[in-house]
């Protein structure tokens, strides 16, 4: 796999100046561990499988590799294999579309097969679709299409690749699917929802043809740890890996959930001055950071904090958390040294972001309709009222101008739009252990704000009485 790797680029600006046929294996705009393996292990398996085909064929990460240290689980892994980040293609690395207008490009879809509208040129140029949610749409010959409802994409990969020459399989690559199998089923448990038999079956063969593969527990462990490790990011980053937002005319609000302790968080050197550059240079007004830490009974507890340079926004968003019904945060008040920052102990654990996000939309609406003052805390004249509108997986919160602000890491959710965190999905199709975990009895410790989300889900489906941690 690392040889093949390292002679991705080299094989890709040979073809390109040459007019030769790039064959690209493009995951999803996510860009989790599912995808990012999926297409690294296909892209591997037919460039030494087809040989009669004269393409190059380039595993492509479906974002910019600026953004490719927000996947921490990723990276991680990668580094166990010793694989250099230096070695991938990322997406503002390949221009597909011009490969596509010069009758150049082959295009597999890893780990989804609805591509965005801004990709829609691409269509054609679609052959071969392996994915592992429900088909939105039917794609006739000669697309090749591969779709089951499993655990993990990997899974469907490591069938592929099975079903080919003995010899094609390395240990390197069989270590890749196997820790991402594990990590994307929750280590095989069934009450967890999303393991198949497929799953379990493909997940024992690379085992047993690999014995000295980690266990399946111990990688589980190693890859959710890393998952939400933030240690190493800057602040811009830690606020871009999970952030949502929403948006008015002159009302942008970011939402990012954050895995430390906001005291922690309020301590980085130059914190204000990094706030305030981040929410300038993505067009927000106001920010509010959700935090998610446990003690150390490992019980979950919640903070908030609530940025912005406008005074009378910041206070007005601070109001309608603090008197908000449903759900009540119980909020109490925490120790801030900034003017510009109001930060809360949030009683109700079990209020996470998927909660507060009406909350935030609410409150809005009531804006909209109200003469607020400037944005700009020095300003005086009223501005217009906001309409709302959730920035979608293709969409960009506008700036006070209306101008589109620069795009922030996205979360990815099928086609164009984001689905909402309360649709309930199949058992199996999602592959993101942020977006999917689900109840833990028994299972190794997780400390995902996704673990209690996943629970409130179960609970409302199920009749369960809701209980003091929650799920996402």
């Amino acid at each position: 796999m690392e040889g093949f790797l390292e002679g991705c680029k080299a094989a890709l600006q040979e073809h390109v100046q040459n007019n030769q046929e790039v064959h690209v294996v493009l995951g999803n705009e996510a860009c989790d561990l599912d995808s990012m393996v999926s297409a690294l292990a296909l892209a591997f398996f037919l460039a030494k499988t087809s040989s009669e085909s004269k393409a190059a064929f380039i595993p492509v990460l479906n974002i910019p590799r600026s953004d490719f240290p927000l996947r921490t689980e990723s990276t991680f892994l990668l580094r166990e294999q010793g694989i250099p980040e230096n070695f991938l293609v990322f997406r503002d690395e390949i221009d597909l579309v011009a490969l596509h207008k010069e009758g150049l490009l082959s295009l597999t879809l890893v780990d989804h097969h609805v591509l965005p509208s801004r990709d829609a040129a691409l269509e054609e140029a679609v052959v071969e679709v392996l994915d592992h949610r429900p088909l939105e749409r039917e794609r006739g010959p000669p697309c090749k299409v591969t779709a089951e409802l499993v655990g993990s994409c990997a899974t469907l990969v490591t069938e592929r690749i099975l079903q080919g020459p003995a010899q094609v399989l390395d240990r390197q690559t069989a270590a890749l699917l196997h820790a991402t199998i594990a990590l994307d089923c929750v280590n095989m448990a069934p009450e967890a929802g999303k393991v198949t038999p497929k799953d379990d079956h493909y997940a024992s063969l690379l085992e047993s043809r690999f014995p000295d593969l980690p266990s399946r527990n111990a990688i589980f462990e190693a890859l959710q740890k890393a998952k939400f490790d933030v240690s190493g990011l800057t602040t811009d980053q830690m606020l871009r890996k999970d952030l949502k937002a929403l948006s008015g005319k002159r009302a942008s609000i970011a939402i990012s959930a954050i895995y430390v302790n906001l005291p922690v968080f309020l301590d980085r050197p130059g914190l204000e001055e990094e706030l305030h550059s981040f929410c300038q240079e993505k067009g927000y007004d106001l920010l509010v950071a959700m935090t998610i830490s446990f003690n150390e009974s490992n019980e979950p507890f919640r903070q908030i904090a609530v940025y912005s340079t406008c005074a009378d926004l910041r206070e007005a968003v601070c109001q309608a958390l603090e008197r908000s019904t449903d759900p009540s945060l119980h909020l109490s008040p925490l120790e801030s040294r900034y003017s510009t920052l109001r930060a809360y102990h949030q009683g109700t654990v079990t209020a996470s972001r998927k909660k507060v996000l009406p909350i935030v939309k609410g409150f809005l609406k009531v804006w909209e309709g109200s003469h607020c003052a400037a944005m700009q805390p020095a300003a005086a004249s009223p501005c217009p009222p906001p309409r709302v509108e959730t920035k979608g997986a293709e969409g960009r919160c506008p700036e006070p101008d209306g101008r589109a602000a620069k795009d922030p890491a996205k979360p990815h959710r099928l086609g164009d739009d984001l689905v909402d965190d309360d649709t309930v999905l199949p058992p199996t199709p999602m592959n993101s252990l942020v977006d999917e975990c689900p109840l833990d009895r028994g299972l190794p410790k997780l400390s995902s704000e996704a673990l209690f989300e996943r629970f409130d889900r179960l609970t409302a489906t199920r009749g369960i009485p809701e209980e003091s941690s929650e799920k996402k």
